[in-house]
This record gives structure tokens, C-alpha cells and sequence, in this order.
């Protein structure tokens, strides 16, 4: 799956990868992980950090990081998932970055690139100004077995997306933050890596949850904690991409895929609507552990159009 994303990234995009040595090394230390991404930073050759793949253990690889190396050397990075904790460690210092494009998933996608995926990826990499955020037509959602190579050229499956879940007839603009839910719970609980609060005034949230299908009340959970906090009443809109309802471990039905998305969607609404009653809320994008998938500008501007129900990422 590595190859293959590299060579997408060559031969679509025209880039030449350089990987570091903890890459390919499974069960690398996090010091060895930390000591790489810096030297991707630091390196002047670099035009963009991409990571492989998520994980479950970065918020242990941040306090090795050097902030100094980052702020000297800002670069576009993208990831997801795990990779919410990078995000938000740069996203303190000033640094924006790209929610979203892992080699290993979205360039390694079998068979080929979405096309809503190559176009939301340009945006990130080559272009600036304010773009639509697509909503695609149909999205995918059961894998296909990466240990076998046969389906490396094997169409997945799609079906039908019922389009944006909107709540709320207020228009909004802020900055982006955010990231994926299970990994932010990490960050609160903690307490580090996180904005200060009256960084977070006017601001835009964006989350989404993992592979894992999280129970309903870990979203609730997460959601109460920042109303606690006060930030519900200082995000100018939130965000929510698409919740992935199937894997492999838990290999849900098309009705048992729908139900557990709606009680998600109304988990949401409801803690929201709880402390703030007028914000928009907006649900079903293509952002996260879904396919196609729109990359998350974090750090800069997303603009709401309640009136019209779209909604605009700055890159």
C-alpha cells in the first residue's frame, strides 16, 4: 500500500517522496518517530510532511517534538486520525495544516483516487483562495483487505449518500480546529496540546469519529466536556464529517449502518442544542475515515452558507 500511494503521488500529482527511516519500521520508539518528523520539517528541500498512516499512540510522540524546529520551518502537513494530535500541536504554534490525504489510505485507495479526493487534494497542495466543499454522490464504506494484494486493483463498494445533515439557518466564518473525536478525548483528558480558550472565540469546529464505531456517548462525552469549558458558546459553527459504520471487527448491516449513524447525528444535535441553541451544525461531510474525503484545512478560514446550505474551505 506505501508503494502504490507513492507512486500515486508521483503520477498524479507530480511529487517525489523522500521517506524516513522509521517509516517501514514497525514498533519504531517514539523518539525515533519524533526524531524523523522534525527532519522532515527541518529539511529546506521538503515542500510537505504527509503521513503514512494514523495510529493510537502520538500523543505520547508530542513532548519529544521541538517547537523551535516547526516555527522555523512551517510546512504543510496531512494526516488524520491519530495524526489530530500533530495537527493540534501545530495548530498552537501558528502553523496550519491539511486534515486529511494519508499515503497509505487515501493515495493508496484500491483500484484508484476518487476524483473528489484528487481535487480537494490539489486545492491543498497547489492552489489557494475559498472553494465549495463537494458533497459527493455516493461514498464508501466497507474496506477491502489491504494484506491481499489481489485487491490492490479491486473496485470497492458504494452506495448512496443522502447529502449534508443541516441544523441551524445562522451564517458563519472562523478558523478551523478540530480533529478526530477519539484522539481529542486523549488531548482534554490530558490537558495538553490544547488552545487556550480565548483562542478558540470565533473559531469553527470540525470532528469526526474513527474505525473503531465508537459508542454514541463518547461523542456526548467529548461534546459535554467542551460545554463545560465554555467553547460551544465560542465555536461559530460546528462541523462533522461522515461516521464510519463499518469494519472489518464489526461488520455491520446496511440497517444496522443507518441506525447507528442517525442516533450519532441525534447524540450530536442534542448536546450541542444543550448549551448553544443557535449555531449551525453541520453533519454527513466527506471528511475523516470516509472515502471520497475532503481535506480539512485546520488553521484557516472555513465560511458557512446557512441560507444556501453549502459550505466554503480557504486553502
Amino acid at each position: 500500500m506505501q508503494d502504490l500511494g507513492l507512486k500515486r503521488l508521483h503520477d498524479e500529482f507530480g511529487l517525489t517522496a523522500k521517506e524516513y527511516p522509521t517509516t517501514r519500521q514497525f514498533g519504531s520508539s517514539l523518539k525515533d518517530r519524533a526524531r524523523d518528523i522534525m527532519a522532515a520539517f527541518a529539511d529546506s528541500e521538503n515542500k510537505a510532511v504527509i503521513a503514512s498512516i494514523g495510529g493510537e499512540d502520538q500523543i505520547q510522540l508530542i513532548k519529544h517534538l521541538d517547537p523551535k524546529i516547526f516555527t522555523k520551518n512551517p510546512k504543510p502537513f496531512f494526516g488524520y486520525s491519530d495524526n489530530t494530535h500533530l495537527h493540534n500541536f501545530l495548530w498552537t504554534h501558528g502553523i496550519r495544516s491539511y486534515y486529511g490525504g494519508s499515503i497509505m489510505t487515501e493515495f493508496a485507495f484500491q483500484s484508484s483516487m476518487n476524483d473528489i479526493t484528487i481535487r480537494s487534494l490539489r486545492h491543498a497542495l497547489f492552489e489557494s483562495g475559498e472553494f465549495e466543499v463537494e458533497v459527493s454522490g455516493e461514498f464508501n464504506d466497507i474496506g477491502l483487505d489491504w494484506a491481499n494484494q489481489e485487491n490492490l486493483g479491486r473496485q470497492r463498494q458504494f452506495e448512496a449518500n443522502e447529502g449534508l445533515v443541516w441544523d441551524g439557518s445562522a451564517n458563519a466564518s472562523g478558523i478551523l480546529w478540530g480533529g478526530c473525536v477519539e484522539s481529542l478525548i486523549a488531548q482534554v483528558s490530558a490537558q495538553k496540546y490544547l488552545p487556550a480558550d480565548d483562542t478558540l472565540t470565533g473559531t469553527v469546529l470540525y470532528i469526526e469519529t474513527a474505525e473503531d464505531i465508537p459508542d454514541h456517548w463518547i461523542v456526548q462525552y467529548l461534546l459535554t466536556g467542551f460545554g463545560e469549558r465554555g467553547w460551544l458558546d465560542r465555536f461559530q459553527a460546528i462541523l462533522v464529517g461522515r461516521p464510519k459504520a463499518w469494519e472489518f471487527d464489526k461488520q455491520l448491516t446496511a440497517e444496522q449502518k443507518a441506525v447507528y449513524k442517525e442516533q450519532q447525528r441525534k447524540v450530536i444535535f442534542e448536546t450541542i442544542r444543550s448549551y448553544n441553541t443557535t449555531i449551525p451544525i453541520v453533519q454527513n461531510l466527506d471528511f475523516g475515515h470516509t472515502a471520497p474525503q475532503i481535506i480539512v484545512p485546520s488553521g484557516n478560514l472555513a465560511r458557512i452558507d446557512s441560507h444556501n446550505h453549502k459550505v466554503y474551505f480557504s486553502y
